[in-house]
């Protein structure tokens, strides 16, 4: 069974492989993109090897340079409230995306599993002219 925590050095190594596999594979067409399952499918794949809580809500209250981040007695609440936010323009992606980080669900590995959740939201809704 793995461990809860392994060395840094060695976290960042395994997750840099992770997260280039998602995009070399297309991986993440089979997520559900701007959900929670969604973001929950990101985290499970880029931690899989380092974390035995990889893709699942903390169980605990976390906060990082006296930040406190969203209680764990509203967390899954608060995740079903992001959930139907709406994702039509920049401004709305971005607050659904900053509500995401207040929330912080995973115990660690939040910043990397939300910027991809955040690029895969922008990809599919924001239409780029050529």
């Amino acid at each position: 069974m793995k461990p809860n925590f392994i060395e840094k050095e060695y976290e960042i190594e395994l997750s840099k492989k992770r997260c280039k596999e998602l995009w070399d594979k297309d991986i993440m067409s089979t997520f559900e993109i701007g959900t929670w399952k969604g973001l929950q499918q990101i985290h499970k794949y880029i931690f899989q090897d380092v974390f035995d809580f990889a893709g699942e809500m903390r169980k605990v209250n976390i906060s990082k340079n006296d930040f406190m981040f969203a209680s764990l007695l509203f967390l899954d609440e608060n995740l079903k409230k992001i959930d139907k936010l709406p994702e039509n323009t920049f401004d709305e992606i971005i607050n659904k995306y900053v509500e995401m980080n207040i929330c912080h669900p995973f115990r660690e590995g939040n910043g990397r599993s939300t910027r991809i959740w955040l690029d895969l939201i922008l990809k599919k809704k924001i239409k780029v002219s050529s």
